[in-house]
This record gives C-alpha cells, sequence and structure tokens, in this order.
C-alpha cells in the first residue's frame, strides 16, 4: 500500500497464507519428485512444480506482489535439483523441515505486514496452521540418496572395481593402516577391497547417519526397536555392578534387575552342583536338558561347545552331561534323552512368552516323560523343571506346574532372543554344567568388547570397522553373501549363531522411516571350522562367486598336539591354512604363473585363481570362556552397525510370523483330516496345491500303518517309556515313528 497507494488492496492475509504455504511446499516437493519416490501422502496432491502467486488487486501488467520479488501476472517455477551438484545437507534441499518452513513464511508475512498493527501475530498465526500439517509431507530420505552414499557408490565404480587386491597389497602405507587391536584381539582387514579414501568415505557415511549417537541411544535404554516400543540391552546383561543406576527403563533399574537375576541362578546352580537340590524321588541330578529354540538354543549351544574342550570347562562338569532339545521333530527327542535317566534329570524351559510352538510343544513331552517314569504329580514338575522366561509370561509359567518362587528366571522384553546368550537363558544351562564363575569370565569378555564398542574412536573400533566394511561389500561392492570360517573345531557352532544374529537381525525391506529400501541389505551368513570348510565349500569361494570371508584364528590351541617326528605342531599345521587362505583369495593365480609350472596348455584356464576375494582376519590369543565373550560382542556390535548404517530396525523380527500363523492354519486342517471318520480330503479354499501335498502326506500316512509299514499302528500320538529300567540304553529304536510311542 505504501509502494502503490490506495488503489492496491490490502492482502487477505489468510489467502496470503495459503498461497505462501503452496509457495513453499510446491518447491520442495517439485524438486523431490525428480529424484525420489513419493509416500502415499504426496501422491495424494494435485501437481505443484508451478503455482499462479497473486493478489485480488495486483494483477495488472508490470506490478509486483507484495514484497516477494516476483511478477504475480506469471507463474512460479523452480528448475530440478541435482543431488551431485549440491553441497550442503541433503535433507535442507530436498525435504525442508517443517521449521524452515515456518521461519520463511513468518518472514515473509512479517515483511508484507510490517506496517499493519492488525496483523502483528501473523507469524504466530503461521506457526499454529503449520504445526498441525503432518511431517510425512517431508519424510527423511533413504540413506542412498544422500551425498555420501553417492560418493561411495562413484568411488566403487570408478576405483575399486577396476583396482586389483594384489596391487593394494603391495602399499606398506595402507596395509599398515589397516588393523585395530583391542585386549588381545588383533584385527586386520588389510585384504578387504578398500583403500584409506574407501575407509574416509565411509567414515563420513558413518557420521551423517550419527553412529555413535545411535549406539548411545541403545546402550542408554532409549527404545530403539520402535515398532515394539522396546529398548535395547543386551550390554545391560553383562555390564557390571558398579554400573547400577546408570541405565533405566520404563523407570525401572536395568542393570540391577541382571544382577538380582545374575545373584539368583548362582545361588541355584551351586545348590544344584553341591546336591542340596535333589529330584522327586531323592536322586541328585546330574543330567540337564535345555528346551529352546532358535536365540535360546544357538546361543547357548555355541558357548557349550567351547567350554567343552576349555581347561577350566574340561574339570567343572565332570559328572554332568548338557543336552539341547530344539526342533520339534520326535526325533530329536529321542537323541535327546533316549540314554537319561528321568530321574536324575532337570529341564530347563527357555521361551521369552512361554507360548512358542516348537518350544511348549517339547516341553510338554519332556514333562510326559517324566511323568511316566514317576507318576503324574505336580511335584514332578515343581522338582524337574525350572524356566527362563520373561516377567510378562509369569502366570503361563505358574500354570505349567513350574514353581515361580524358586525356579523361574526371568529376563525381559528389552533382551531380544538372539541376544540373549548372556542372560538367563545362557546363564542357567552353562553355569548348572560348568559352573557360575566360568560364565562370570564369559559376561567379562563380552564386556571388554562392550566397552571399545561404546569409547573407542571409529577409525579404531573393531565392531564398528567390520560393520561398515559388511555395508561396503554387500551395498557398494554387490557380495549377497559373507561366510564365518573359525579355525578352531570349538567354535563349530558359531556360524549357525551369527547366521540368525545377523540375518533375522538385518534381513529387512523397509526403512526405520517406513520407505521401502532400493539398496541391498543382509547378507546370507554360512560358514564351517577351517580345515573341514576348505575341503567342502572353498572351491565356490576361490573360483566361483565372490564371499567375503572373514577368519578367526588363535594364537595357541585349547589343546595342542606334536607327535614324534614332526617339526611343527597340529596348531601350527592348522594356523598354516589360517595364514595361507586369505593371501590365496587376494592373490589369485595367473595364467603365467599357471603355465610356469608346466601345465598343460588345455588345462591352464582349470587352473587360473582370478583372485580380488576380499576377507578379514582375526587372531585372539586362546579360545577361553572370556575370547568367547568378546566374540559373541563383536559380532553382535557389528549387526548393530550395519543396521543403523542402513536405517533398519536390526531388533524386530515381523519375518518369522507369517510361517507360524500359515502352521497354525495347517494343523487344524491337519487335526480334522485326523479325526474325520469319513476321511474327507482336505480342501484349503484358495490353496489347491496345499490341499493335494497334504492329502497326499495324510494318505500315504494312513495307507502305511495299515499296511503295517514302518512302526507306526495309528496316526495318533502318545509318548510313554516304560523300557528305562531294563535297558540302559534301550537296545532298539523305541519311539514309534509318528506314533510316538515308546512301549
Amino acid at each position: 500500500r505504501r509502494r502503490y497507494g490506495r488503489r492496491c488492496r490490502r492482502p487477505n492475509n489468510n489467502s496470503m497464507m495459503k498461497e505462501l504455504l503452496w509457495f513453499s511446499l510446491s518447491a520442495s516437493l517439485s524438486a523431490s519428485v525428480q529424484s525420489f519416490h513419493l509416500s502415499p501422502f504426496q501422491q495424494a496432491l494435485p501437481p505443484l512444480s508451478t503455482h499462479p502467486l497473486h493478489s485480488k488487486a495486483s494483477s495488472r501488467k508490470g506490478r509486483r506482489g507484495f514484497g516477494l520479488g516476483h511478477p504475480t501476472s506469471k507463474k512460479v517455477s523452480y528448475p530440478p535439483i541435482h543431488l551431485d551438484e549440491v553441497d550442503d545437507d541433503i535433507d535442507s534441499q530436498i525435504f525442508p523441515l517443517q521449521d524452515d518452513l515456518e521461519q520463511q513464511l513468518s518472514t515473509h508475512t512479517t515483511t508484507a505486514n510490517h506496517n499493519n498493527n492488525n496483523n502483528i501475530n501473523a507469524g504466530a498465526r503461521v506457526s499454529e496452521f503449520l504445526s498441525n500439517i503432518p511431517r510425512v509431507l517431508s519424510p527423511p530420505p533413504l540413506v542412498s540418496s544422500t551425498q555420501e552414499w553417492r560418493k561411495l557408490q562413484r568411488h566403487a565404480a570408478q576405483t575399486i572395481k577396476s583396482t586389483h587386491l594384489r596391487e593394494l597389497l603391495q602399499d606398506p602405507v595402507r596395509c599398515d593402516a589397516m588393523f585395530a587391536e583391542h585386549d588381545g584381539v588383533y584385527f586386520d582387514y588389510s585384504r578387504q577391497q578398500v583403500t584409506l579414501e574407501t575407509m574416509d568415505l565411509l567414515f563420513d557415511l558413518a557420521e551423517k547417519q550419527e553412529l555413535t549417537k545411535r549406539i548411545q541411544a541403545m546402550v542408554n535404554g532409549e527404545k530403539i526397536n520402535f515398532t515394539e516400543d522396546r529398548a535395547v540391552l543386551h550390554t545391560a546383561l553383562r555390564a557390571s555392578k558398579d554400573k547400577i543406576g546408570t541405565v533405566f527403563v520404563d523407570d525401572e533399574d536395568a542393570i540391577k534387575e541382571v544382577h538380582d537375576v545374575l545373584d539368583q541362578i548362582k545361588q541355584f546352580t551351586e545348590a544344584f552342583r553341591s546336591g542340596h537340590i535333589t529330584g522327586y524321588t531323592g536322586k541328585r541330578m546330574r543330567n540337564i536338558v535345555s528346551v529352546g529354540i532358535g536365540g535360546s538354543y544357538l546361543g547357548p549351544e555355541f558357548l557349550h561347545e567351547v567350554l567343552k574342550t576349555e581347561e577350566e570347562g574340561i574339570s567343572s562338569s565332570l559328572g554332568y552331561s548338557l543336552r539341547f532339545l530344539a526342533n520339534v521333530d520326535p526325533v530329536d527327542v529321542e537323541r535327546t534323552c533316549a540314554d537319561l535317566d528321568p530321574e536324575e534329570t532337570l529341564i530347563i524351559i527357555v521361551s521369552k512368552t512361554f507360548t512358542t510352538a516348537e518350544t511348549m510343544l517339547n516341553a510338554r513331552t519332556m514333562r510326559q516323560w517324566l511323568w511316566d517314569f514317576m507318576g503324574d504329580d505336580i511335584d514332578v514338575v515343581k522338582k524337574h523343571v525350572v524356566a527362563c522366561s520373561s516377567v510378562s509370561a509369569t502366570e503361563n509359567v505358574k500354570a505349567f506346574g513350574i514353581d515361580t518362587d524358586k525356579y523361574f528366571f526371568r529376563f525381559w522384553d528389552w533382551v531380544g532372543g538372539r541376544y540373549s546368550v548372556c542372560g538367563a537363558a545362557g546363564a542357567v544351562p552353562i553355569s548348572l554344567l560348568y559352573g557360575f564363575d566360568l560364565f562370570e569370565k564369559f559376561l567379562e569378555g563380552a564386556r571388554s568388547m562392550d566397552e571399545h564398542f561404546i569409547n573407542a574412536p571409529m577409525r579404531q573400533n573393531i565392531p564398528i570397522l567390520m560393520g561398515l566394511l559388511g555395508v561396503w561389500n554387500s551395498s557398494f561392492m554387490g557380495y549377497n553373501s559373507r561366510a564365518l570360517i573359525p579355525y578352531a573345531q570349538a567354535l563349530l557352532r558359531l556360524p549357525a549363531h551369527i547366521q540368525q544374529l545377523d540375518m533375522e537381525s538385518n534381513g529387512k525391506r523397509i526403512s526405520r522411516h517406513g520407505i521401502e529400501i532400493d539398496y541391498p541389505v543382509g547378507e546370507v551368513d554360512f560358514g564351517e571350522p577351517g580345515t573341514n570348510s576348505q575341503h567342502s565349500f572353498f572351491q565356490l569361494i576361490h573360483q566361483g562367486q565372490t564371499i567375503p570371508v572373514d577368519f578367526l584364528g588363535f594364537v595357541q590351541s585349547q589343546h595342542d598336539i606334536l607327535i614324534d617326528g614332526e617339526k611343527l605342531s597340529s596348531h601350527d599345521e592348522l594356523m598354516s591354512n589360517f595364514f595361507a587362505q586369505p593371501d590365496a583369495l587376494a592373490n589369485g593365480k595367473t595364467a603365467d604363473e599357471v603355465r610356469a609350472e608346466g601345465c598343460a596348455e588345455d588345462l591352464i584356464l582349470h587352473k587360473v585363481f582370478d583372485g580380488n576375494r576380499p576377507s578379514s582376519s582375526l587372531l585372539f590369543p586362546q579360545l577361553s570362556a572370556y575370547v568367547t565373550g568378546q566374540i559373541l560382542s563383536l559380532y553382535e556390535h557389528r549387526t548393530a552397525v550395519q543396521g543403523f548404517i542402513w536405517d533398519l530396525n536390526s531388533f524386530d523380527q515381523w519375518g518369522v510370523e507369517l510361517g507360524k500363523k500359515l502352521a497354525i492354519d495347517v494343523k487344524d486342517h491337519l487335526t480334522k483330516a485326523r479325526y474325520d471318520p469319513k476321511q474327507q480330503p482336505v480342501d484349503i479354499p484358495d490353496a489347491p496345491a496345499t490341499s493335494r501335498i497334504l492329502n497326499y502326506y495324510v494318505k500315504n500316512g494312513r495307507e502305511a500303518t495299515e499296511n503295517g509299514i514302518g512302526v507306526s499302528v495309528n496316526p495318533l500320538t502318545s509318548v510313554t517309556r516304560k523300557t528305562y529300567r531294563e535297558h540302559i540304553p534301550p537296545p532298539i529304536h523305541d519311539l514309534g515313528g509318528n506314533v510316538g510311542k515308546l512301549s
């Protein structure tokens, strides 16, 4: 009005606010449309690449709008923003935050109305208006849209994929920089397909993803498992007592809770091992059967296999046995308890919810086994069965017949099953067999690596380095598998545990912001101990697909052998392979080298090794309870780092639910078929293929029974064992196949 006099009407404040809002959103959404998939909310919006901006009284030719510097008779358009050309933060370029919009509109509104006392609170009105706009208008971008990610993509394509490891390994400066040490752990990653520049770019990506901040959020008990509204505190399971009072979840002192349970486990296991706790018939119990599946089984079993041949473990476990019952296959029941005396056996049921289908069926089977020998007195269960479960499952534990006052060892919703080996799931069976003191050494080793992970700078932080290299190999180099090769037979079950830990954690397709990811995540993890693995799948690793490898070796063996006439011990023989295999994978063998050996020309190509296959080497002092704790913690944190970089929730596992639900439906159909006197065929709506194979299964099961094939008498199951006292062990297999009748 001051500029144009009374001919210009005062702009309507409400319409101006709306126009300014759409103006700002147009700029944001126009740019984002050209580089990203829109969210469903954005797809519902009308096209906004251009938008007229004018007031009713300022549309004359040559007149300008209210202070925005654009001819109001023209549409405002914006050129596309190319991410490779901008150096500022991507979030602010492509997805302006609500407070940026608020500040921009408030400034313009104030400028337009600076001389109007009636509109002095226009900025406040805009703020209030914008506060009601859902932030889904500007969802955080995928990590793949960031400059840091794009730089790594270009670096991989333009530099690394055309550079051979043979060349990189000739650079002493690079090689001397690519190792890290902590508390006896030596990590060498010089045989990875990375340069010093690669690592700088990976650290930049870690900074962009606020890796350190996310690690702190995890160990401080923030609820980073947002799909289940839970904290993630497996580190609290091995925290020392002096940390009590530092971590709280829902106003509960997490570390105090942990040590209360550890004290309870110590007291119970010492009483068991000393003979103060006896079975229903008064016999001393010497056999332990741990019933659980997944993380309730794989972690404790891997630790058990290590301690079986550990010096202290050998002496402390004399006179006791520990077995794991995981598979719902009835043969696993037979293999577990065929030669056990129920009167001398303690059963541990490990289930977070105490509802896991496989675990609870096996638990009921073992309870029946106890009752078949000692009678179905509820005190048989109270004397011979203990539980490791979540506090939220207390009523389920009590309903099973377990003494929840003395024999219920709780864990918490803020520990996932695959992360629970340091809690009651591992502490109870391992301490019963080996003693609590040895289990405590395992916790100390894990704590050592935890502290390194939390406090060490990124460039010297072994779990972070391993996690970043995992991201590099999977997302930038395109390697979708990874092998774990421990040169220690006692670690034969480590690959299976890490397989579940990693694949259940990072086998995801949706980012933590609810956006489908467009980059590779989650490797297929597998492995076997060396040298067995060399005679199994190393043919493929050397001359087939490129699969990054982690080699684990030990300076000293748990038990070494040097026989007469040999110059090197058996452990040195083993470790010669540990040192040779990474070089063979990295350097390969050229056609000229093969030809120089006098190879026939038509065989040369068959004997060429391309090399350029990445690996890392981890060297530990000796495989002990303490070192096993370090290894466990290291791989747990590697998994978390990769998930943080990929923007995943690594602590839920919704992918396992669908199959479970369908299995319940199939069980209902099988039950109906088994009990149907008319033996009508199974008919599952909209599933003809499933109906067909189910009918084949049911029909042939009946025919086998009727014709006397196998050991089946009828297709229904009961569980008894009457022959133990006469046959130790039973001379024949007496489980009865699908009958399950031990008579």
